[in-house]
């Protein structure tokens, strides 16, 4: 927390709602790019190119089914193009 911001109590309901709902977004965000990073983990280890335009598009999904999808996809295919196919 930001020095001097200790103790601190956000006056309005409308305030705390609006840092919870923005904390909660932040960390969707942070999961999904944690699957990301997943899905891009397994292809490398498994020797498959992945080409900057699949990196990209991986790494810019947040929908969180669709990334686990993905990673389980990217325990099969054997080019990086047939994971999003």
């Amino acid at each position: 927390m930001a020095a001097g911001l200790q103790g601190y109590e956000y006056r309005s309901e409308c305030a705390r709602t609006d840092f919870a709902a923005g904390e909660a977004r932040g960390e969707a965000r942070g999961e999904a790019r944690g699957e990301a990073k997943s899905v891009l983990t397994v292809l490398d280890a498994r020797g498959i190119t992945v080409p900057a335009e699949i990196r990209e598009r991986i790494l810019g999904c947040d929908d969180l089914d669709q990334l686990q999808q993905w990673l389980r996809k990217a325990l099969e295919v054997n080019r990086a193009a047939d994971l999003l196919g």
